[in-house]
């Protein structure tokens, strides 16, 4: 394991050199495309069409269009009046609340309107873990008494600054116990909280997210923090709510991304509905909240940093905010019912056969209970997206067999939160055990996964990806951010078959070995209706008629879920792949063009409780030529 605990910079292997190991032929690479591709040669023995691949009778149709019930389109902000207008641009200029909705009425002792009732969604065994004493966060504790709580303490992790000083920590506590039995540690931590910060400063708690974050906290879980068992904390925790909320009108735009600025928003409109006279902080917060909402997320409802956290991030966000509404009986703008129902579909399809979601862009392996959870809280009642053009992750699906393929760039700079390197990799599923992952879990560094190797786990290689000249295709830079690399992927997906024999088939190509190799990389999928068959071929094709001479190395990276039992065949040609619940999985390699051979090699897999876990991934590479070359591949249920 000490290759992958090295710190992996921009342009290195995380997993280090090949091993040598053994293999059963193919026969012959297996097109899955009836045309030549330009700049690769077709010998005699690469002659089979799509038909050879999916079955006899099968044909290609016309491309599926996007299956969705709403577009961004629904997403209209809802048209005000003058006065509305007048009473927005009063508030943000600086003139209280109370002044524009009372001119005339001495303002009162700031209360709560009404108490929330939020769906649950908190982690249960961390609210015990609470009560017990101690902060659970992705697998590790910290116990309370030893916890700095100063914004401008450098102690904690990253993984709990947004638990401790976002106050996330209550809705887990929220759910682990009748709330007679949680107050007393909630109001614990927060007098301790309050005392550390009794005043608006810098640092990690004065971040716009974490302040929209603990604002909103305090609002919908108020009956754990207002309880006043502790005495004289009633009144403190109201001046820190009001304090909070005005910190949070001048100082919303100042988030370092949307998503950060979304939960500034949504904890000004839930404060304009429970606070008293808050009607011009609710137009204000509500036109913002609009705003910021439209500029992140794509048309099919995918959040642009392309993460399935803070996809989930946002769900949590309007959720908790409808809940604000439903307090006060009032109608929400109808805008924010349209965008929760378009973020929890995209969500839906990175669900694997358990229930859980695929590692991508830092996310790790989010258990099924947590997604199912937020998904009831949300209301939302939806199935998944297939075709997810601007989130970019193409879902097939055949029996028990699920298949995520990330067929789009990585976010851009300004979205990305914990950008991968991960274009054209995929991940696959067979019922309640996975067979190919993606390492996963880079937003995690800090907790159980080690800072040294956050870099590592974003990188192309930690994902089920070609890599050309161990270098990732996307440059992998500090703090999340991405740099130059894959600027374009072109996607098709259709459906083969007639004669009971169906075959879902998605193409994609990206651009990130363009301008240092002169190569394109794209890859195919192909996917049986009956699941027990994903037949694949990664070319790739340069960019000018001739290509370059000479030759570069290359790897096929194929990291193995944690339950698989994996076993090389005796001419390392192929393995063979043992699931828990006794399925057996062959994998090939076809062809023997490059004298390349599968070795296995060690992995680590990031779980839903955030621990690294030692796995294994099956490897071929070698040279091939940089004039083009193609590797054909099959994964194959026996039996």
């Amino acid at each position: 394991m000490d290759a992958l605990l090295s710190n992996a910079s921009e342009d290195k292997d995380l997993f280090g050199n090949a091993v040598e190991s053994d293999g059963e032929d193919l026969g012959s690479a297996i097109p899955l495309t009836d045309k030549q591709e330009p700049g690769v040669s077709a010998a005699s023995d690469h002659s089979a069409t799509a038909s050879d691949v999916a079955g006899v009778g099968i044909v290609p149709t016309e491309p599926l269009e996007p299956a969705r019930a709403l577009t961004i389109s629904d997403f209209v902000p809802p048209s005000s009046g003058a006065s509305a207008r007048l009473i927005r641009l009063a508030y943000r200029l600086g003139v209280p609340g109370a002044t524009i909705a009372a001119p005339f009425r001495k303002p009162g002792k700031i209360r709560l309107l009404a108490t929330v009732d939020a769906p649950p969604k908190g982690d249960r065994s961390a609210g015990i873990a609470l009560r017990a004493g101690h902060f659970l966060v992705h697998g590790v504790k910290a116990p309370i008494a030893q916890v700095d709580f100063s914004s401008s303490s450098t102690g904690l992790t990253p993984p709990f600054v947004p638990m401790v000083h976002g106050f996330g920590w209550l809705a887990d506590l929220a759910v682990s116990a009748p709330r007679e039995q949680c107050v007393a540690t909630a109001e614990r931590i927060s007098s301790t909280w309050l005392a550390a910060n009794p005043a608006p400063g810098k640092g990690p708690a004065w971040e716009v997210e974490h302040v929209g974050q603990r604002l909103l906290a305090w609002l919908v879980h108020a009956p754990l923090v207002l309880s006043d068992q502790q005495a004289g904390l009633r009144s403190r925790m109201l001046e820190a709510v009001d304090t909070t909320a005005r910190w949070l009108d001048r100082n919303v735009t100042r988030a370092q991304d949307r998503l950060g600025e979304v939960a500034g928003w949504t904890a000004i409109t839930a404060a304009g509905l429970l606070l008293p006279l808050g009607k011009p902080r609710r137009l204000y917060g509500e036109a913002g909240l609009l705003k910021a909402l439209g500029e992140m997320v794509a048309e099919d409802g995918g959040v642009l940093s392309r993460s399935p956290m803070a996809q989930m991030d946002a769900i949590a966000l309007l959720t908790d905010l409808l809940a604000c509404y439903r307090a006060v009986d009032r109608t929400p703008p109808q805008a924010l019912s349209v965008m929760l129902e378009l973020l929890a579909p995209p969500l839906l399809a990175l669900r694997h056969g358990g229930g859980g979601l695929g590692s991508w862009q830092g996310s790790n392996a989010i258990g099924a209970d947590r997604v199912a959870a937020l998904i009831d809280a949300s209301g939302v009642r939806s199935r998944p997206l297939k075709d997810v053009r601007h989130w970019g992750y193409q879902r097939l699906t055949g029996g028990k067999t699920v298949v995520q393929f990330d067929a789009a760039p990585p976010p851009k700079a300004r979205h990305a939160r914990w950008g991968c390197a991960s274009t054209l990799a995929f991940e696959m599923s067979d019922g309640d055990h996975r067979l190919i992952v993606n390492c996963g879990g880079s937003a995690l560094a800090g907790g159980l996964v080690p800072s040294r190797i956050e870099q590592g786990l974003r990188a192309s290689a930690a994902h089920s990806t070609l890599v050309l000249d161990n270098a990732n295709s996307t440059a992998v830079l500090i703090n999340g951010k991405l740099g130059k690399g894959v600027e374009q992927v072109e996607v098709e997906r259709r459906t083969l078959g007639t004669g009971g024999k169906e075959a879902t088939r998605v193409e994609a190509s990206h651009d990130g070995y363009a301008a240092r190799y002169g190569l394109t990389h794209r890859r195919i999928l192909m996917l049986r209706a009956d699941g027990t068959e994903l037949r694949a071929e990664d070319i790739l094709q340069p960019q000018v008629k001739k290509g370059k001479r000479g030759k570069i190395a290359y790897a096929l990276r194929f990291h193995l879920g944690a339950s698989v039992e994996a076993r090389l065949a005796e001419d390392k040609r192929g393995a063979s792949l043992s699931l828990p619940n006794g399925n057996l999985w062959q994998f090939r390699m076809a062809g023997d063009e490059t004298g390349a051979s599968v070795s296995l090699e060690e992995s680590l897999w990031v779980d839903g409780e955030g621990r690294p876990l030692p796995t294994q991934q099956l490897v071929i590479e070698g040279m091939t030529s940089r004039g083009g070359g193609h590797f054909s591949w099959l994964l194959k249920k026996m039996g």
